[in-house]
């Protein structure tokens, strides 16, 4: 069994052609154990299991069996421009990523954003594969009450496509977060690397046209949530900027199972700006209950 001490992006890093026309990278750790718990990032520029997962990962597998995924159009998976709307998408290349890997038993999914919506579609779609839901900030899921929308994160994101320059995209990475110093130069620098490249730029464009495209009720989460039956842990930052908090609330009203944790002094990125709370909130949520 590998042990955390040796997990490294080239240890961890997996391809699967999911369909002959779509292979996906993913991340695994913790082989053996049990059960799988599949990690989906957010749709920032740049952004990848890795960039959003690669501090979580080896804690989880202490626990758990890993798959960290390249949603379609981020990281080093294939980056399709023509595809149905987003969340269907990715949703299910995940379905074709289980069943190439022959995981048939219910994974757990946790879903930053982006991937929260991703896992919020894949359990409506396939309720018999999917286990309980960690949520941080989805996308799709919250409707803001209060809060002006667009978002201050969705017109950060939105003009950085516009105008892919280091500067509009330090500007994002900035409003992602509350503190301030976890915006290094090699963040941004390591982020506009891949979110410059002409691939990555196209698929961006066009997973957001997939959110004005003919199934664009498809994105709608909110309004489908009453049907998750399984048990869902809603997290969210104080002080996000891109799905404020007041987004929560619909979904926790209408989710049957549903709990809310809010951590202060936090944005966006709960799992890299509370991690070690974070960490051990998912591992307890997820964790059977302990005999008496």
């Amino acid at each position: 069994m590998t042990t955390t001490a040796e997990l490294t992006f080239e240890s961890t890093s997996r391809y699967a052609q999911v369909r002959e026309d779509l292979k996906l990278h993913y991340h695994e750790a913790g082989v053996g154990n049990g059960p799988t718990i599949v990690l989906l990032h957010g749709g920032g520029p740049g952004a990848s299991s890795w960039s959003n997962f690669s501090r979580n990962i080896g804690v989880l597998a202490q626990d758990f069996h890993v798959l960290a995924v390249d949603q379609p159009g981020f990281g080093l998976s294939d980056k399709p421009t023509e595809h149905p709307q987003y969340f269907v998408h990715s949703s299910s290349a995940l379905k074709d990523l289980l069943n190439t890997l022959e995981i048939t038993d219910r994974v757990h999914l946790l879903g930053n954003s982006l991937g929260g919506g991703a896992a919020v579609r894949f359990a409506l779609d396939y309720p018999d594969r999917a286990g309980k839901l960690v949520l941080m900030g989805p996308g799709g899921l919250s409707t803001n009450l209060f809060a002006p929308d667009p978002t201050e994160g969705v017109k950060a994101l939105g003009k950085f496509n516009m105008e892919p320059t280091r500067e509009n995209l330090e500007a994002f990475l900035r409003i992602m977060v509350f503190d301030q110093d976890m915006i290094t130069p090699e963040l941004i620098e390591e982020r506009f690397a891949s979110a410059a490249q002409p691939e990555s730029l196209a698929a961006t464009r066009a997973m957001g046209k997939s959110f004005a495209s003919a199934d664009f009720e498809k994105g709608m989460l909110w309004r489908e949530a009453y049907k998750l039956r399984q048990p869902v842990l809603l997290i969210w930052g104080r002080e996000d900027r891109v799905n404020p908090l007041d987004g929560a609330l619909v979904a926790l009203k209408s989710i049957p199972r549903a709990q809310l944790h809010v951590f202060g002094r936090c944005g966006h990125w709960a799992q890299r700006e509370r991690f070690d709370e974070f960490n051990k909130l998912t591992i307890d949520f997820l964790s059977p209950p302990k005999e008496k």
